[in-house]
């Protein structure tokens, strides 16, 4: 009996470290409120036709100049949009609306309009920028508060660009990127599925459904053992999977994955999350995003077919557990995105 003690309460403590909790909600939420309007540090990719382009992170990008990238603070937006809908009585709740409210302006996301129209900007952002302004839109479209909606007003013409802009590119795309990093390309095409969905944009799911199954249907026997490259923050075997399992109907799907990945059916498989060796280069703590992205993916699969792949939801929390303490150690380099992985990976956990 003395050993079963401890061993329960590891089981309950591991089981509460998974939890989207309201005090963690505001841990959260403090990481991209931090940097929604904070300027520098800043990476802005940008493609310089001339001197007059050259401008300052905000004159460029008024409405996604914070949180050190575009990408990043896009999706920061998106998480504290996420954890406003889901936790009503949020800590900071008015300033988190006043900062959303004025960065997401008609006019300022007019100028970013402006910005991506340019020709020589076309690929600016493509596709993970993409995907998660779809998602940021999405998040926006479903919260039904007067501020939320005007501002989901106010942002629509940018991801009716961007919407157009995957229905160009895609037909064009005549190989897919399985990288893990930005440019993956099964990754920006599931979260521009679900907002194709949501949208009924029939245009965009056709698109994505009819390229992904040219990219991807004959794959086979990905090589989970190549997993994870250095820098990686996204898994590329599990992305693939994320938007076949969206895509395909149940029956195809589950036959199409024992092709391509046979192992994930034996109830004893595991992996290891990724080790990340320095948290405070930028680059080697892409790996906590990893093993988020990791649990996401686990997680929808293991709540959309609990016979053949429920044993997954065990992998999907170690991995969870073992990175979430990580994005609130201090660290720029991981804070001002990883609050974000977290979240979506809680999101398809189901909290």
């Amino acid at each position: 009996m003395k050993y079963l003690v401890p061993a329960f309460l590891f089981s309950i403590s591991a089981a509460f470290a998974q939890q989207l909790t309201p005090e963690r909600a505001n841990g959260l939420a403090r990481l991209p409120l931090k940097c929604l309007q904070q300027e520098y540090p800043n990476k802005l990719s940008q493609l310089l036709a001339d001197a007059t382009e050259l401008g300052s992170p905000k004159t460029l990008h008024p409405a996604f100049y914070g949180c050190f990238d575009w990408h990043s603070s896009v999706h920061g937006h998106w998480s504290l949009v996420y954890l406003l809908k889901h936790f009503p009585n949020l800590d900071n709740r008015q300033e988190i609306i006043n900062k959303l409210t004025v960065n997401l302006s008609k006019e300022n996301i007019a100028r970013e309009i402006a910005y991506l129209s340019k020709k020589h900007e076309k690929s600016y952002e493509r596709t993970y920028g993409w995907a998660w302004l779809l998602k940021l839109q999405q998040e926006l479209d479903t919260y039904n508060e007067p501020f939320a909606q005007q501002l989901a007003q106010n942002l629509q013409p940018l991801t009716d660009l961007l919407a157009e802009r995957y229905i160009e590119f895609l037909p064009k795309l005549n190989y897919a990127l399985r990288v893990g990093t930005h440019t993956n390309t099964a990754f920006g095409l599931s979260l521009a599925w679900d907002y194709a969905v949501h949208a009924n944009n029939v245009a965009l799911q056709n698109s994505i459904r009819e390229n992904a199954l040219r990219l991807f249907k004959n794959d086979a026997n990905c090589p989970f053992d190549w997993e994870p490259s250095g820098t990686d923050f996204l898994s590329p075997c599990l992305e693939e999977i994320g938007i076949m399992q969206r895509i395909l109907p149940e029956k195809d799907f589950i036959k199409w994955l024992k092709d391509f990945a046979p192992r994930l059916f034996d109830k004893k498989y595991t992996w290891e999350p990724g080790v990340v060796s320095d948290r405070t280069d930028g680059h080697l703590v892409h790996l906590d995003g990893l093993n988020f992205s990791r649990a996401w993916n686990f997680y929808r699969l293991a709540h959309q077919y609990p016979k053949q792949l429920g044993h997954l939801k065990d992998l999907a929390d170690r991995h969870l557990t073992y990175s979430l303490p990580a994005i609130v150690d201090g660290n720029y380099e991981g804070e001002h995105w990883l609050a974000s992985f977290a979240l979506h990976a809680f999101e398809d956990k189901g909290e």
